[in-house]
């Protein structure tokens, strides 16, 4: 109501921006998944800033903040583009699973550079 965008559109915003990010890496989400690796959201948090208007212009800044032996973990930050106004911020967690739902190792290409 009120032009104001549902709350629950939020974490798919956050799902895109995941995407994009690896795809951004050289790599298709798909392509895990035919290597039999799949992420599955075992935490969202979401804080609620302000809210977004219909047809507005926004910024999504989605960052790999960790990786360990089965899990990845993002930020988000959502803005305005007129103004760079912060309207959400977030973070998850995300499982690495087979194709049954157990937990598997995160592929190696995935650890950030040790150098």
């Amino acid at each position: 109501m009120g032009g104001v965008v549902h709350h629950s559109v939020y974490p798919v915003w956050f799902e895109m921006g995941r995407t994009e990010l690896l795809r951004a890496n050289g790599l298709a989400y798909k392509e895990l998944e035919k290597a039999g690796t799949f992420f599955v959201v075992a935490r969202l948090q979401i804080k609620y800033r302000r809210p977004a208007q219909y047809d507005e212009k926004l910024e999504l800044e989605t960052t790999c903040s960790l990786v360990t032996t089965s899990k990845v973990e993002h930020t988000y930050k959502l803005k305005r583009c007129s103004d760079g106004l912060l309207l959400a911020e977030a973070d998850s967690v995300l499982a690495c699973v087979n194709a049954e739902g157990k937990l598997q190792r995160v592929p190696e290409f995935m650890y950030p550079d040790s150098d």
